[in-house]
């Protein structure tokens, strides 16, 4: 088991593009039945594909399980088993100041939502704000993927 700690905030201009070392289009989608327990999620990102399972937040982190699978597998629990929209984005890996922050720009009906991610390794560790970061969302839960699953960002009022 591995603990999933992160920070999420909006992105407040292009700045960030100037740090790219790579970007990779994602497909996923989510089994709704578990949510509020725990979130299951099929993702495909290029030519690899996980399974993953993540237990309730406590603050800014939670229990995760992933398991790589095959293309064609994660294909079919999406289209069979998924019972949410399918979030289409690109995830952008950025360095600043020595980190690599994870930006997805969404597609489709969360297009114009841009967010950056930092994964760490605990709840206090410390690192520089980059300047193109807007407001923290970490504790808002319509910025999550599986809320975006269910009420794109196109749809909120």
């Amino acid at each position: 088991m591995l603990k999933e700690i992160e920070r999420k905030f909006l992105v407040n201009n292009d700045g960030w593009r100037q740090g790219i070392e790579s970007s990779i289009h994602i497909s996923q989608a989510y089994i709704r039945t578990a949510f509020g327990r725990v979130t299951i999620r099929a993702r495909i990102a290029g030519d690899c594909a996980w399974l993953t399972l993540k237990g309730p937040s406590a603050g800014i982190s939670r229990d995760e399980y992933e398991y790589e699978i095959p293309v064609n597998e994660a294909n079919r629990i999406i289209t069979t088993l998924c019972d949410t929209n399918v979030i289409s984005k690109t995830r952008h890996i950025v360095l600043h100041d020595g980190r690599l922050w994870e930006v997805d720009e969404y597609d489709d009906s969360n297009a114009g939502l841009v967010v950056a991610e930092l994964e760490l390794s605990s709840e206090s560790d410390e690192f520089t704000v980059p300047p193109w970061l807007g407001e923290e969302v970490s504790h808002d839960r319509r910025y999550s993927n599986g809320s975006l699953a269910v009420t794109p960002y196109s749809e909120w009022k």
